[in-house]
């Protein structure tokens, strides 16, 4: 039985056989400890009424389906609030490390998974990195900056997809890939745009984590628009569910109130001609065709991916810079341990 904590939104899976039928049963959340209540009295009519709904709710085509999905947005957990006054202080010339050190001491969770990632291999710091404010100190601003993203966004990102066929931490690892990747493209054609091009290619994907149910749910209509000779999954979300997940992921950032530069670029980077002229869409298109290249967290659409070939000149690169931005990227993206 698939249930749902209506406080912190997770949902898992009780198995039927340890539930007591006919009874009305209440137990913490093993994530956020809220109580959940169960009436499992219920007969046979109702769940098979709840049954055909869900089945009824399945199959919603068109704008239906779209204001379902917008709605999902909403469900996604938020990108943690610390994470995103931190990106305000660090932006901020006249803040100082005890401003961050103090913000972070309210949240030691995300405050954890930053100091782990400060001491990982990539950044050479071997267990030297000891509290937040000392990570400002050695690191500096910027970098912090980048691990702080990371440590908002490794647990949302570290999810199984099975609709786009990635396994637990399969994302996270392409979205590394795709950070570091355009974090390398922006040092070589605009140093100023370093963070914000880590920022997007890091979040650019998600938009998957909102449509994943849906492509699972209509996963033969998925086949079969491939097997019709569609090269391009992108193509097939478009047509069956009326968003593509890069459209999703617009929303997200929307939803979380990710600068506009930022979200332009994550909008527009499968198509980044569109965007009308964006070098943030460029470096995160790409990166991310690089970071495919790499095989890190390819999945089902993985495949069909295909840079725009105008995309390298726009931005002032030269093809053979592609292979040892290949090997940057995997360097940098398995020194990384969160």
């Amino acid at each position: 039985m698939k249930v749902r904590c209506s406080n912190c939104k997770k949902e898992f899976n009780l198995p039927d056989e340890r539930l007591p039928k006919g009874k009305q049963i209440a137990f913490p959340c093993p994530s956020c400890k809220a109580l959940i209540e169960l009436d499992l009295r219920q007969n046979q009519s109702a769940e098979a009424a709840s049954t055909t709904g869900e089945e009824q709710k399945n199959h919603l085509t068109g704008e239906a389906l779209k204001k379902k999905i917008l709605r999902n947005v909403k469900d996604l957990p938020p990108m943690p609030q610390t994470v995103l006054k931190a990106r305000e202080i660090i932006a901020d010339p006249k803040s100082d490390f005890k401003e961050l050190a103090e913000l972070f001491e309210t949240d030691q969770a995300i405050a954890a998974k930053i100091l782990k990632l400060a001491n990982s291999p990539y950044y050479g710091m071997g267990g030297k990195v000891s509290s937040i404010q000392r990570a400002s100190v050695i690191l500096g601003h910027k970098t912090l900056g980048e691990i702080i993203a990371m440590g908002g966004a490794s647990s949302l990102l570290g999810k199984r997809l099975d609709g786009y066929g990635l396994d637990a931490g399969a994302l996270w690892k392409h979205s590394l890939a795709v950070a570091f990747g355009s974090r390398i493209i922006a040092q070589k054609i605009d140093p100023s745009l370093l963070n914000d091009a880590f920022t997007s290619g890091l979040i650019h994907d998600t938009g998957k984590l909102i449509l994943d149910k849906h492509i699972s749910e209509r996963w033969d209509r998925f086949e079969a628009f491939m097997a019709d000779g569609n090269e391009s999954f992108l193509s097939a979300e478009k047509a069956i569910l009326e968003f593509d997940h890069a459209e999703a992921a617009y929303e997200v950032c929307k939803e979380w109130n990710i600068p506009k530069t930022l979200t332009i670029a994550i909008r527009y980077h499968h198509f980044p001609s569109r965007s009308h002229e964006s070098v943030l869409a460029y470096i995160v298109h790409v990166a991310d065709a690089i970071a495919m290249m790499t095989g890190l967290g390819l999945g089902v659409d993985g495949a069909f991916y295909k840079m725009d070939e105008n995309a390298m000149e726009f931005l002032g690169l030269k093809e053979e810079l592609i292979n040892d931005i290949m090997v940057e990227v995997l360097s940098a993206a398995q020194k990384i341990s969160v």
